[in-house]
């Protein structure tokens, strides 16, 4: 079973049960009750986890929203059934808490069940397995856009009651005061607009099954999912809950292993604006202020560099979903991808691209699956786009079906049926003795340069070139 940081399940159980979201010193607070963080590892978690997205409004004290990107199953939702994905199988009507159905009477054909074999082990691989079920749900419905309506933007338009909304008393949507959601309203109780739900949109979200106390709730609800929403268009509508597994390479250059300090030939020396390392990935923990190195490193990156693995192995394992061990930090340093590189240069990292099969295992891109099927695109096809463009998005055939990969959300998807597989990215395992063994063997001779500066159609910076000559 997967260890997971227990401080940033600690901080979601927190928010969740305050409604979402909450002020920042005030979390602090309700964490140091429940275990012993300090203020750089509450700090760096609230910063750098995707699990929070932090708000700072002009003049007020930044607040901390809880968002994930679990949704819920659609086909499952509708059908009752599904051929295997990446969301939750749960009843609507379940997480609302208005289902008709079981408590002595018919049971339900939808789950009930959190702790199902196809939902817990999502829960775990997105961190939330600890929650209870009522802080899970608040969880959902602040970032599942399916499982609520929107806010009408006409009610908030013109000078009339009911603003430009034309349906008025049989809109299907929520009539709220989009400023008060906003949280710049300047009129308070005297505001024209709702800043609760009133006795039509309490009908209205009744009868779509929303129990009394979510309605409740809903005002502060829309609030965080307003915040969500604002991140979103900020980061050009991508993902804002990206896999911790993409911190395994850092996008600075400057975080990349120095390749000619592996081989012996880096004449800035301790100038280099890269890591000198004597192998071509490093594992790091963040204790306190400082990164430290891992023990059994070699150990570490030959589970990493199997994609059905979460953590590795050893009595203190890191947990390669979130990148922590013991809930401090972890990182991987490494050296550039192989596909950045002439093919003889030694020691880049090659990477390969995974997606999760029909059966549960995993796949590499453009090899064959159990049906003799495989991938339009390769390994190396991802991994050149992916150092192209880390925004990008991908289309990948199989057979007589079209799925889109965005390299900004960890999911392959397929838009006709509303349906995804997760996808990995993991490096290609090199033992200490083969590192060893090519480093022995020695730097490429005069002919490979000149063969390189010949590509390059002579724009070789004569002082890499004189590396090796």
């Amino acid at each position: 079973m997967s260890e997971y940081s227990r401080e940033v399940l600690l901080a979601t159980s927190v928010l969740c049960s305050s409604g979402g979201s909450m002020q920042l010193l005030q979390l602090h607070r309700n964490l140091l009750q429940r275990c012993n963080i300090s203020e750089e590892t509450f700090c760096y978690i609230v910063e750098h986890c995707p699990r929070f997205l932090m708000v700072r409004g002009p003049g007020t004290e930044p607040r901390v929203v809880a968002r994930t990107l679990l949704r819920l199953c659609r086909s499952y939702a509708q059908e009752g059934r599904c051929g295997g994905c990446e969301a939750l199988h749960l009843c609507k009507f379940f997480i609302y808490g208005t289902c008709r159905f079981g408590k002595g009477r018919k049971p339900c054909k939808l789950s009930h069940d959190i702790r199902s074999d196809h939902n817990y082990q999502l829960l775990r691989e997105w961190t939330l397995h600890m929650l209870s079920e009522d802080d899970l749900f608040l969880l959902l419905l602040q970032n599942d856009p399916a499982l609520l309506p929107e806010v009408c933007l006409h009610y908030n338009k013109g000078s009339t009651p009911h603003g430009c909304c034309t349906f008025q008393n049989t809109c299907t949507k929520v009539h709220l005061c989009q400023h008060f959601l906003q949280g710049d309203c300047l009129f308070g109780s005297r505001c024209k607009r709702h800043h609760t739900v009133d006795e039509h949109g309490r009908c209205m979200l009744e009868k779509r099954g929303l129990s009394g106390n979510i309605i409740q709730d809903l005002p502060s609800i829309y609030r965080n999912i307003h915040n969500l929403a604002a991140a979103a268009a900020t980061a050009d509508s991508t993902s804002t809950e990206k896999s911790p597994e993409w911190v395994s390479e850092p996008a600075a250059d400057e975080m990349n292993i120095c390749l000619h300090f592996l081989r012996n030939s880096c004449r800035f020396h301790n100038e280099c604006r890269k890591v000198h390392f004597h192998l071509p990935y490093r594992w790091e923990v963040f204790d306190r202020s400082v990164w430290i190195d891992l023990q059994h490193m070699e150990d570490i990156e030959r589970d990493f560099c199997d994609p059905s693995r979460a953590q590795s192995s050893g009595d203190q394992p890191v947990n390669f979903l979130t990148m922590t061990r013991d809930s401090k930090p972890v990182r991987r340093l490494s050296t550039v991808s192989s596909v950045t590189k002439p093919p003889h240069y030694l020691l880049t990292t090659k990477w390969k691209w995974y997606y999760k099969g029909d059966q549960g295992n995993w796949l590499e891109y453009g090899q064959m699956d159990e049906k003799q099927r495989a991938t339009s695109v390769t390994s190396r096809n991802l991994e050149e786009a992916y150092v192209s463009d880390r925004a990008a998005k991908v289309k990948v055939v199989k057979g007589h079906r079209e799925y889109i990969i965005n390299f900004t959300d960890i999911y392959q998807r397929n838009y006709k049926h509303n349906t995804k597989r997760r996808v990995r990215r993991r490096p290609v395992f090199v033992s200490v003795a083969e590192i060893e063994k090519q480093v022995s063997a020695g730097n490429p001779g005069p002919d490979v340069v000149l063969l390189d500066l010949i590509r390059a159609g002579g724009d070789m910076d004569l002082s890499s070139a004189k590396l090796y000559l």
